[in-house]
C-alpha cells in the first residue's frame, strides 16, 4: 500500500541519520496547521523538536546541522508610505548560491513580505499567508489589515517553535489605519515600529538609515536612502550582495520602484566622492 511504501522511505531516511526508535506502528504522525488544511508527515513516534535539537547541538559532532544564513533587508515608514529595500544574494555557508533571489514576496496588491533566514521557510510560510489573506477577503468582503496578517503569520509559525524553522520577515502594507510595518520571526515574535532591518548586514544598514532618516522625506529622498543603506551593507557584509530591489507601499498599493546593481552603485559613489 502507499502507506507502507511511505513507511519504508521514512525508515531508510532514519537509518541514514542513525538509530531511532520507530515503534511498531505504521504510518506517520500528523502535525496540523492553523486551519487544519496543511499537514506535515514525520517519522513514527518521533518528536520533531527533539530530533532537530539532537542534530544541531554542539555535542553532536558527527551529524551536526548548522545553518549559515545571511542577507540584508530593511523597511521604514515615512510621510508618503512604506519603503522596502532588499538585496538579492543567497548563500550556503561561504558559497554564493545565487545573486538573483527575489526576497520580496508580493502577498497581494496591498501587502508585501520580506525574506531573511532560510529561503524555503520564508517562501513557504509567506505563500501560505497569502492564501489565508485571500480566504479572509472572500469571507469578509474586505481586505485584511496589516496587523491581522502579521498576527496570522506569527500564530502559524509559533506552532513549530523549536523545530528548526529559520525565518525573520517584515510584513508591510496599507489598510484603513494607514501604512503598517511589522516584524515576525520563526519563534512567533511579532512587533511593530517605524523602522526595521533584518539579516546579517542589518547593523550596517541601520547606521545609514539612522543618519539619513526623516519622516517628512520626499519619495525620491526615501528611495535614495533605501538604496544607499542596502549598498553600504552589501559592501561590508560578505553574505549580502547582488542588486537592490526597492518597493514603495502607497495608499493605492505597492509599486516596484527600481532594481539596481550594488557594485555599480558603490563605484559611482566612490567617483562622486
Amino acid at each position: 500500500s502507499n502507506e507502507y511504501k511511505s513507511y519504508l522511505r521514512m525508515s531508510a531516511l532514519a537509518a541514514a541519520y542513525g538509530s531511532l526508535d520507530f515503534g511498531s506502528s505504521i504510518g506517520a504522525t500528523k502535525w496540523e496547521s492553523l486551519d487544519n488544511s496543511e499537514d506535515f508527515d514525520f517519522l513514527p513516534n518521533m518528536d520533531p523538536a527533539t530530533f532537530v535539537n539532537e542534530f544541531q547541538s554542539s555535542s553532536s559532532v558527527d551529524h551536526r546541522i548548522k545553518f549559515h544564513s545571511g542577507t540584508t533587508t530593511l523597511g521604514f515608514k515615512f510621510k508618503h508610505g512604506v519603503i522596502i529595500a532588499v538585496d538579492s544574494r543567497a548563500t550556503a555557508g561561504s558559497y554564493i548560491a545565487s545573486q538573483t533571489v527575489k526576497k520580496v514576496i508580493e502577498i497581494n496588491p496591498y501587502l508585501l513580505g520580506t525574506m531573511a533566514g532560510g529561503a524555503a521557510d520564508c517562501s513557504f510560510w509567506e505563500r501560505l499567508l497569502a492564501k489565508q489573506c485571500r480566504i479572509y477577503q472572500l469571507r469578509n468582503r474586505e481586505r485584511i489589515s496589516v496587523a491581522a496578517a502579521s498576527k496570522i503569520l506569527s500564530n502559524m509559525v509559533y506552532q513549530y517553535k523549536g523545530m528548526g524553522l529559520s525565518m525573520g520577515t517584515m510584513v508591510c502594507g496599507w489598510d484603513k489605519r494607514g501604512p503598517g510595518l511589522y516584524y515576525v520571526d520563526s519563534d512567533g515574535q511579532r512587533t511593530t515600529n517605524y523602522m526595521f532591518s533584518v539579516g546579517s548586514g542589518s547593523t550596517y544598514a541601520y547606521g545609514v538609515m539612522d543618519t539619513g532618516y526623516k519622516y517628512d522625506m520626499t519619495p525620491e529622498e526615501a528611495y535614495d536612502l533605501g538604496r544607499r543603506s542596502i549598498m553600504h551593507a552589501t559592501h561590508r557584509d560578505a553574505m549580502s550582495g547582488g542588486v537592490v530591489n526597492l518597493y514603495h507601499m502607497k495608499e493605492d498599493g505597492w509599486v516596484k520602484v527600481s532594481q539596481t546593481d550594488v557594485s555599480q552603485m558603490y563605484y559611482q559613489s566612490r567617483e562622486e566622492q
